[in-house]
């Protein structure tokens, strides 16, 4: 697999933001490009690309509350499904959230996204028996 994990760069934002549409994971409430700007903000180390020949195949957005790690909007492109990108993706954040002593990772899986909670099952991720609440603060 010829690709290359790098960090982001506001030049890819066109690019990542159009595969996180393609793969369904933005939602209307949410502003993706809002999104990618506050986490090259504040998390610019975790926020990765997966490149191949100048394409960007494969996203990973990573965040660190202090304790624990996050992982959002893991994405390969739909024609390289199945080639590693999105597990090659999730170890080096993986990696990169251990160097900064997160004992822990997690994500969220949507209830209804069952072919996904089995991907991230095969990855050893498991369901962590809590209830996730939410409130939004932007109106």
């Amino acid at each position: 697999m010829p690709i290359q994990i790098r960090e982001y760069t506001p030049a890819d934002e066109a690019a990542v933001v159009a595969l996180w549409r393609a793969r369904d994971l933005t939602r209307p409430w949410n502003d993706p490009h809002a999104d990618v700007a506050r986490a090259y903000r504040e998390f610019p180390t975790l926020l990765l690309v997966a490149e191949d020949r100048g394409e960007i195949v494969g996203t990973v957005m990573g965040g660190d509350d202090g304790h624990r790690g996050w992982i959002y909007y893991l994405a390969s492109a739909a024609a390289r499904a199945g080639e590693g990108i999105g597990r090659a993706l999730v170890a080096e954040v993986e990696r990169r959230l251990r160097a900064r002593g997160c004992p822990k990772v997690q994500l969220m899986v949507r209830t209804e996204n069952h072919r996904v909670a089995a991907y991230y099952a095969e990855l050893g991720y498991a369901d962590a028996s809590v209830t996730v609440l939410g409130k939004r603060l932007d109106g």
